[in-house]
């Protein structure tokens, strides 16, 4: 940590056995010791903390971007369900042939019979269960 070597240690040993004394001497070195063990942990707690730190906000960035790649991907599922929808109204709108328009409205000088009998027979004509062969009931009862 310093790089002290072995004799530069014994040098401190001296100096310090002249300058404290040979009887004060173990409580001063018992009281370094519990300062130098209580900053080693004060160190290793705020390298634990700055760790944590880097570790939760690469964690952020990592929740940051897989939500933009969530949008992303909700955005082009979307893009492409309107798009198919849209195709498949064109598709249904020119696949109904002309007939299937909605019957006009009966005039107001035709009898209620004969009205009737063309609005029935415009409705049966435009039935898409008709056309496709769906209505069996109707057809064989007609």
């Amino acid at each position: 940590m310093f790089d002290i070597g072995f004799s530069e240690i014994l040098v401190i040993a001296v100096v310090a056995l002249i300058v404290i004394g040979p009887e004060r001497l173990p409580k001063v070195a018992r009281t370094l010791g519990h300062l130098f063990g209580r900053m080693q942990r004060y160190v290793n707690d705020v390298k634990a903390d700055i760790s944590r730190e880097m570790q939760l906000e690469e964690l952020r960035k990592l929740q940051s971007s897989m939500q933009d790649a969530a949008r992303s991907i909700e955005q082009s599922v979307s893009k492409e369900i309107s798009t198919t929808e849209s195709e498949l109204q064109k598709i249904a709108d020119t696949s109904l042939p002309e007939t299937a328009q909605p019957p006009a409205e009966p005039s107001s000088d035709a009898s209620p019979a004969s009205s009737g009998a063309a609005q029935s027979s415009t409705a049966a004509a435009t039935s898409p269960q008709l056309e496709l062969g769906l209505d069996s009931k109707s057809q064989k009862q007609g």
